[in-house]
């Protein structure tokens, strides 16, 4: 099991890289209240605009889709690591049960898998 200071290292690692992402999605996204860790992308709100204007804006939206999924991905991993921490069994692999490298969770404090089993 890690040291105490460590685990706390990475707790904080993981609240401040927690509410950068949650800055980030809030550019271009609202919380969906409905569906626990789900953003919601901004439609355009079309103005009248010409239709290449509106057709830009829709352009952008679908741009934005992937990048949502990918921050939200990222959330829902520390949201875990954080859950893991408070119940004593961070950096633990999901799937061989053992520990996960330091040097892999100071690389990625988030990670949920041991190099072992990811390879």
């Amino acid at each position: 099991m890690f040291e105490k200071t460590f685990v706390e290292q990475m707790r904080s690692r993981l609240e401040q890289e927690k509410k950068n992402l949650e800055k980030e999605l809030e550019n271009f996204a609202k919380k969906d209240r409905s569906l626990k860790g789900d953003w919601d992308t901004f439609f355009p709100n079309f103005k009248g605009g010409s239709l290449e204007e509106e057709a830009d804006e829709v352009e952008e939206y679908g741009n934005l889709l992937p990048i949502e999924r990918a921050l939200e991905t990222r959330l829902t991993q520390i949201n875990t690591a954080l859950e893991k921490i408070k119940g004593g069994q961070y950096g633990i692999c999901k799937i061989c049960n053992k520990e996960i490298g330091r040097e892999r969770l100071e690389a990625i404090p988030e990670a949920a898998i041991c190099r072992k089993c990811k390879s």
